[in-house]
């Protein structure tokens, strides 16, 4: 039950609410947004934890080079690159009818090694780090020796006493499932109505059970945590509350610092950066953002996108309400072409130990996300599905503030890709025709 009287308060008191129950595009810029040195604190985790996780991802290195021999020519780290978008940029500002200052920038987490999603990071660095609990309580390794070693049989018959659950609307079940398959753990994805047949299909071909639900991602995740609960052995990856999942994504920034500092690119008080990132529960985004706001403090501006059918994070957080309000209570349906964003009632943890760090929010169409794919296909000749596009639905909302007008001449806007490096081809043709189509109808 929600903790005011009626919706009809809850709408007087938040007018943009109506807007939000008309499915209309909107944003929402954060009038509580404080200095990171002193809202860093809100998040109960420090830089000290984030490096810990690095250096756990730096000894597990040479297991995923050996396990996975597409992350070989990059000794096992998981990496994706971050490529300049000046055709999409100028397409963007003639299909807009205005410019956008600065330079815009795509973060290619949608072709990352393993699964092809943001998830790669997070789900990945989770299951990873549970192995290690366990592997070094047996005395299979120590942390000075060689990670290699648990692609074995034997370590994996090991793993094979465990299990290890999720619930997920797609890409984390993928990375969640194809990581615990193959370290030998037994793995059940909880997967909702929404996820892809591809993605159930994938999974089932690494040996993953899949349990399909017709109902949205709240109940495949209610089932996962019911799973772990009735069995001492199976650990429950929880989206919307672990520590684990957030620290894997925020090693994301650390890195993108040093591809910038690579490629020439500033991030200071002159030179601002503006990321944007698609929302679902929180956990990528959010992981992501705190670990931006260590690597560069108030340079770094942040905002969240969602699709109009699902904006649960932007409710929670412009309400107050956080996990204790869903899109549902205000009659939103949570149906939506992205399917890794569709959720309805965000993660409380993240809303509350992100909401003075995180600039803005943003909500899309499912046919302006079809567009954008197009665009950038037709442009870049990138291919990213649905909810990986979310991102540049932020920029013009981000370009309006006049808190960032004395330096958005030289800003850097970066785009987060979040998926679609392995959505198969004649799906990605799908989605593209269908942006195509939409986009001609503009002229």
């Amino acid at each position: 039950m929600l903790p005011f009287p009626s919706i009809a308060a809850l709408r007087a008191r938040y007018p943009l609410i109506e807007r939000l129950i008309a499915l209309q595009p909107v944003s929402w810029f954060n009038p509580g947004i404080a200095p990171a040195a002193e809202a860093l604190a809100d998040v109960g985790l420090d830089a000290h934890d984030v490096a810990a996780a690095s250096a756990r991802l730096a000894r597990f290195a040479p297991f995923l080079a050996r396990a996975f021999p597409e992350t070989q020519a990059a000794g096992g780290v998981i990496e994706s690159p971050v490529v300049p978008l000046r055709a999409m940029q100028a397409a963007l500002a003639a299909r807009l009818g205005r410019e956008i200052p600065g330079k815009l920038w795509l973060k290619q987490d949608s072709h990352l090694p393993i699964s092809g999603s943001i998830k790669a990071r997070g789900g990945i660095y989770e299951v990873l780090k549970h192995a290690e609990t366990l592997a070094l309580d047996a005395g299979l390794i120590t942390e000075q020796g060689d990670y290699a070693m648990l692609a074995s049989d034997a370590v994996r018959a090991f793993f094979g006493q465990y299990a290890i659950a999720v619930g997920s609307t797609g890409n984390l079940g993928l990375s969640i499932g194809i990581m615990g398959a193959r370290l030998g753990f037994r793995t059940t994805v909880h997967m909702s109505a929404d996820a892809r047949q591809w993605k159930k299909d994938k999974l089932r071909a690494h040996g993953v059970t899949v349990i399909e639900y017709a109902s949205d991602y709240s109940v495949a995740v209610e089932q996962g945590r019911r799973q772990a609960e009735d069995d001492p052995t199976c650990h429950f990856v929880d989206d919307e509350n672990s520590h684990d999942l957030f620290l894997g994504y925020a090693v994301a920034a650390e890195r993108l610092k040093k591809q910038f500092e690579t490629q020439g690119v500033p991030v200071d008080a002159g030179h601002p950066l503006f990321v944007y990132l698609p929302c679902g529960v929180g956990g990528g985004p959010g992981g992501v953002a705190f670990g931006l706001k260590l690597a560069f403090g108030d340079h770094v501006h942040c905002v969240f996108a969602e699709p109009t059918h699902s904006p649960c994070m932007l409710l929670g957080v412009h309400t107050g309400l956080h996990e204790l309000i869903s899109v549902q209570d205000i009659g939103i349906d949570n149906i939506t072409a992205a399917d890794g964003l569709a959720v309805g009632r965000p993660s409380g943890f993240v809303g509350r130990a992100m909401q003075r760090l995180v600039d803005g929010y943003a909500t899309v169409s499912d046919d302006e996300l079809y567009r954008l794919l197009a665009l950038l296909e037709q442009t870049e000749g990138w291919r990213l599905e649905p909810s990986a596009v979310a991102g540049f639905a932020g920029i013009v909302p981000a370009l309006e503030q006049a808190r960032y007008a004395p330096t958005l001449a030289n800003a850097t806007h970066l785009v987060w890709g979040t998926g679609g490096g392995m959505v198969p081809e004649v799906e990605m043709d799908g989605y593209v025709a269908r942006g195509r189509d939409l986009l001609g109808r503009e002229v």
